[in-house]
């Protein structure tokens, strides 16, 4: 049963919001951070992307940028521009999009539900990208970004949400990539204590985005408990910031690729090869997105095709054999175009659908790449599937929007 509790949350002043708040560490490089802070002490991107206060080119992972990260934090407390709330809450984080809504509950997760596995994942985590939030989150003492979880949806959740946010929000902005930002604060130790007892009701949590920040904190916090001789666990240390989403409110995005070569192959012999696996229909030169599970689009030479995987080829009842992410792995980019591993093949790169198909036609028409896969995206429901049967889904699967932006709360482990 998921056990979460409620936390004093660090987040600045609803005035200076919009100055602090930024996107995630992990979707932008170190120039875009330092464009986007650029005449803008307030930003996060000092704590999150310290590297932006050293010469262009410093090595994010260099010891002195952590330290400064920690700098950064402490004097962003000892301005004001980060403050602490005096008592334990639950806040609710709404964020809009295209006219959509999603309710989220910012909760302190417990570190023994991600160890013990009731903090499901479906991606595998890289060790070195888990050591530098380590790092982070070590320094800091703290969690400064949050991480994405998904829930079973609750009816008596979706109550409780609908009710607190029909009072006035903390922070109400509208970020510059047009997505909306809406944060309340719950005070009431009643809807307090009842939040707590109904995720105790709720079997697992998911990751829904934030792998690695997961899997750092969790392993911050264990490595804190076993070095303290007087752990009791109800140290703050023992729980980590995330906001969970009911799982019927989410929605995942497609994830593209792109490749540089054909693997020696002309176009109409990669094309015969395809028939094999595939029914193929000329689409011309129009954008085609792919309509249904098991559709694909592929664009080459200025022309889309549709490709539509023949029966034989997936298994419906294999959770991770029936996902088009594995149809196209094994039948295209490993079977004709000789792409064994997506982690380290740097033939091969990968394209967020929130970029549009547009963007796959531009990168092949500029001669960069060769050749564009889009794929109909995976759904919440084969997540779940995924994670609840302990599988793992392959590299660069799924990509939810918007993003939660970082800075509208932090959770300090003392």
């Amino acid at each position: 049963m998921a056990t979460i509790k409620p936390f004093r949350g660090v987040r600045p002043p609803r005035e200076l919001v919009e100055l602090v708040a930024s996107r995630p560490y992990d979707v932008l490089n170190s120039e875009e951070a330092r464009l986007e802070a650029k005449g803008n002490e307030k930003s996060l991107y000092h704590i999150i992307k310290p590297e932006i206060d050293f010469p262009v080119g410093t090595d994010e992972h260099d010891p002195r940028v952590y330290e400064k990260a920690v700098e950064n934090f402490h004097k962003f407390q000892d301005k004001g521009w980060l403050k602490q709330d005096d008592k334990e809450h639950y806040y609710v984080y709404a964020q809009t999009m295209n006219g959509r809504t999603q309710y989220g509950l910012c909760v302190a997760a417990y570190v023994d539900d991600y160890m013990s596995g009731r903090i499901k994942k479906h991606e595998l985590t890289r060790r070195d990208k888990e050591e530098d939030r380590m790092k982070h989150v070590r320094v800091n003492n703290a969690n400064i970004e949050p991480v994405f979880f998904a829930y079973p949806q609750k009816d008596e959740l979706d109550k409780i949400v609908a009710k607190v946010v029909a009072g006035k929000p903390e922070y109400d902005f509208v970020a510059p990539d047009s997505v909306g930002h809406h944060f309340w604060i719950i005070n009431d130790d009643a809807t307090i204590k009842r939040i707590t007892e109904i995720f105790a009701e709720i079997p697992a949590l998911y990751i829904a985005d934030g792998h690695h920040r997961s899997a750092a904190a969790a392993l911050v916090g264990d490595e804190k408990r076993r070095n303290n001789p007087h752990h009791t666990g109800n140290e703050e240390y023992n729980y980590f910031l995330a906001v969970c989403f009911p799982d019927n409110q989410l929605t995942i995005i497609d994830y593209n690729r792109v490749v540089k070569d054909l693997n020696g192959l002309t176009v109409s012999q990669l094309l015969e090869k395809l028939a094999q696996n595939f029914e193929i229909e000329p689409k011309g030169t129009e954008i085609y997105r792919p309509n249904a599970l098991h559709n694909f689009s592929l664009y080459v030479d200025g022309q889309w095709y549709s490709l539509t995987a023949k029966p034989g080829t997936y298994d419906d009842n294999d959770p991770i054999g029936v996902l088009d992410v594995t149809i196209s792995s094994q039948l295209i980019l490993d079977d004709i175009l000789g792409i064994k591993d997506l982690r380290s093949d740097r033939r091969i790169d990968f394209v967020g659908g929130i970029r549009g198909l547009g963007e796959l036609k531009k990168r092949v028409d500029s001669g960069e790449m060769r050749l564009a896969l889009a794929l109909y995206p995976v759904s919440m429901k084969q997540l779940i599937d995924i994670a609840d049967t302990g599988n793992i889904m392959p590299p660069k699967t799924t990509w939810f929007e918007p993003k939660l932006r970082s800075g509208l709360v932090i959770h300090k482990l003392d």
